[in-house]
C-alpha cells in the first residue's frame, strides 16, 4: 500500500489535463504515489485524454456533480493514509506538491499557500478579499490561504467531516474552516501557481455567495458564540444609546421607549439563544466521526 493518493477532479479540461498528467507522472513514479482522476461528467474529450495514461486510475461521474463531489468520490476510493488534492487545469506543478509531501510529519492538513509570483486574477480580487476578511473574523485568526486547491490531508481525519462539505467549488474553503474551527493542525507551505489553461467553471457571484453561507454555517457549528454574541452585544448597546439620546432628549415623559425596550429584549434573547446553540454545537461536534 502506497502512502499518498493524488486526487484530480476534471470537468471539461481537455486543453489542460494531458499536460497536467504528463508533468505529474514522473513525480508520482519517483515517490510511489497513486493517482485517481475524477472525470466529472465531462462533455468534451477530457475522458479520452485521461485514458491514454494506463497507469492512472479513472473514475467517471455520468453527470456533472461538482468539484467537491469529485473529491469525495476520490477520497472514498483511495486506499492510502494520505490524500492530495491537485487541480487539473495546469495551475499546480509536481515540484510544489513535493514541497508539501516533504514537509509532512503528522499534521492533519498541509495547504499550499500561494505567494508573490503566483498567478493572480484581478477580476476575482474584490470577492476573495471580502471572503477572506469574513472568514478571518469568523474563524478568529488570520488564514494565510483560504481556498488553495493544492493540499494534503489525512484521509481518516477528513472522512469524519465529509458530510459537512459541499459538492461544489467551496470544498477547499469549508474544509479549511472546519479543520481550523475544530483545532486541527493545519500547516501552510509557500508555493507558486501558474495561470490556468482554459476557462474556469466558477460562477464568482453565485459560488461566492454560497461559500459565504457555508462558512457562516460551519462557524455556527464550531463556534456559534462568535456569530451570536456580537449581534447580541450590538442590539443591547443600540437600545441603551437609543434610550439615552432619543428618550431623554425628545421623550423625557417616557420611562423607556418601546423601541429601545424591544431592541434590548431582542439582544437578551439572542444572548441566551447563543448559549443554547453552543451546547448543541458541542454535542454535534462530539458526534462527528462516530
Amino acid at each position: 500500500m502506497k502512502n499518498l493518493t493524488v486526487i484530480i477532479p476534471a470537468y471539461n479540461e481537455e486543453k489542460a489535463i494531458e499536460e497536467t498528467l504528463e508533468k505529474l507522472l514522473p513525480a508520482a513514479v519517483r515517490n510511489r504515489w497513486n493517482i485517481i482522476v475524477l472525470n466529472d461528467g465531462s462533455s468534451d474529450s477530457t475522458l479520452n485524454k485521461i485514458e491514454k495514461f494506463q497507469s492512472i486510475r479513472v473514475i467517471t461521474h455520468k453527470a456533472n456533480r461538482g468539484y467537491g463531489a469529485s473529491l469525495k468520490t476520490g477520497l472514498k476510493n483511495s486506499e492510502t493514509e494520505l490524500a492530495a488534492f491537485y487541480d487539473a487545469d495546469g495551475q499546480h506543478s509536481p515540484e510544489e506538491l513535493e514541497k508539501l509531501w516533504n514537509a509532512w510529519t503528522d499534521q492533519d492538513m498541509i495547504v499550499g499557500q500561494r505567494v508573490k509570483g503566483s498567478h493572480f486574477s484581478i477580476s476575482r480580487a474584490p470577492g476573495k478579499w471580502i471572503l477572506g476578511k469574513t472568514a478571518n473574523f469568523l474563524a478568529g485568526k488570520k488564514i494565510p490561504d483560504l481556498n488553495s486547491g493544492l493540499r494534503i490531508v489525512k484521509k481518516d481525519t477528513i472522512m469524519k467531516y465529509l458530510e459537512l462539505f459541499p459538492d461544489g467549488f467551496s470544498f477547499s474553503t469549508t474544509s479549511t474552516i472546519a479543520f481550523l474551527g475544530d483545532k486541527r493542525q493545519v500547516d501552510y507551505i509557500p508555493i507558486q501557481t501558474s495561470k490556468r489553461i482554459g476557462k474556469s467553471n466558477v460562477n464568482q457571484v453565485k459560488d461566492g455567495f454560497n461559500t459565504m453561507l457555508l462558512i457562516l454555517r460551519l462557524i455556527v457549528l464550531f463556534n456559534p458564540l462568535k456569530v451570536f454574541f456580537p449581534a447580541s452585544f450590538f442590539l443591547i448597546l443600540l437600545s441603551i444609546v437609543y434610550e439615552i439620546l432619543w428618550g431623554y432628549v425628545f421623550s423625557p415623559h417616557l420611562r423607556m421607549l418601546p423601541g429601545a425596550l424591544l431592541t434590548f429584549l431582542t439582544g437578551i434573547i439572542i444572548f441566551f439563544f447563543a448559549l443554547i446553540m453552543d451546547q448543541i454545537s458541542q454535542i454535534r461536534r462530539n458526534s462527528i466521526g462516530k
